[in-house]
């Protein structure tokens, strides 16, 4: 056997995984953890069918029916990885630019980093706030080391709310600007808590802000998780939204990226839209790795906020970029 056949071989071995996976990624609520992560690399499908496509076209030599099935499979996956794909790039953007002479009394700006429990390099997490001087921070995966490291924050932040656990679920919010009627709740797990607070701006216009860090779908010893468990937090924060007055702006690590169906549901339960679309992917996690990225930290808005910076930030020794967005209620 040639190497050319083995190649062929080795890339209709590939281009099947990708269709099989590209197909199983359209069934929700399968109860396997693992079909929950075939929802999070659809660009490197997408970039794998395209790859593989061309390359069955330039080594097949003879095109009968399995081939062209192989070839109806990865056209199948290019369509299916596209059409959650092109918004991020192609669309409108979900929430528009901001005027360049805005009012700085009514924009507000956040910078959400999930430092990572075990992370010990606070000192880049310290100078990233200090670089982003955002309006409001906040840190998701902090125990008690963390809040220690970051208690130097309260000098020019001096609205707090923290709830730190060692089961990584920790969160803590600094914030320049006020913060009213502040809750702390658990949405699903005891240990994984929530924020939920009216921030007011400085010309003195409200708006609600809801923190959140979603357990991941896989299977942990250590830490909560939804294994066999539909994930209720993201729609239960929609419903919140769904129910409120004035306009709503909810930010974290969801643990889920934008295109799953679960984020869908919860943004069209809220009226709430993703900054992402329109703009890129922005990808915020894994920052350990060059290949599987994408988007897991998230800002999602109601119709009045304009956007005016979006951007992820470099390495700070966690397995997230930080990532800084700054808003407008104009």
């Amino acid at each position: 056997m040639n190497f050319r056949r083995i190649f062929f071989y080795f890339i209709v071995f590939i281009s099947s995984i990708v269709i099989l996976a590209s197909l199983f990624s359209l069934l929700y609520d399968l109860p396997y953890w693992y079909s929950k992560l075939l929802d999070f690399p659809r660009l490197q499908y997408l970039i794998l069918a395209t790859l593989c496509l061309i390359l069955v076209g330039g080594i097949n030599k003879k095109w009968k029916w399995p081939s062209i099935l192989l070839v109806a499979g990865l056209l199948a996956s290019i369509f299916i990885q596209s059409i959650r794909i092109y918004p991020y790039w192609f669309a409108d953007k979900a929430v528009p630019d901001a005027a360049e002479n805005y009012s700085e009394e009514n924009s507000v700006s956040l910078l959400l980093a999930n430092v990572l429990m075990t992370n010990r390099e606070s000192a880049r997490i310290l100078k990233a706030v200090s670089d982003a001087d955002p309006d409001i921070f906040l840190a998701m995966e902090v125990n008690q080391w963390w809040l220690d490291e970051l208690e130097v924050l309260k000098q020019d932040y001096p609205y707090v709310m923290e709830q730190p656990n060692d089961e990584a679920y920790g969160m803590a919010l600094y914030s320049k600007l006020p913060l009213k009627q502040k809750q702390l709740k658990y949405l699903k797990h005891e240990n994984v808590p929530s924020f939920h607070t009216r921030v007011q701006l400085e010309s003195g216009k409200e708006f609600m802000l809801h923190a959140v860090h979603p357990v991941a779908p896989m299977p942990s010893d250590k830490y909560p998780d939804n294994v066999g468990e539909a994930e209720v937090a993201l729609l239960k924060v929609g419903d919140f939204v769904a129910g409120e007055n004035i306009p709503s702006l909810v930010a974290g690590d969801f643990n889920d990226v934008s295109w799953s169906q679960t984020a869908r549901l919860f943004g069209k339960s809220g009226k709430l839209n993703n900054v992402r679309i329109g703009r890129g992917l922005y990808n915020s996690f894994d920052a350990n790795s060059r290949i599987m990225r994408w988007p897991l930290d998230h800002f999602y808005v109601t119709k009045e906020f304009q956007l005016a910076d979006l951007k992820t930030l470099g390495k700070v020794g966690s397995d997230h970029f930080p990532v800084y967005a700054e808003f407008v209620l104009p």
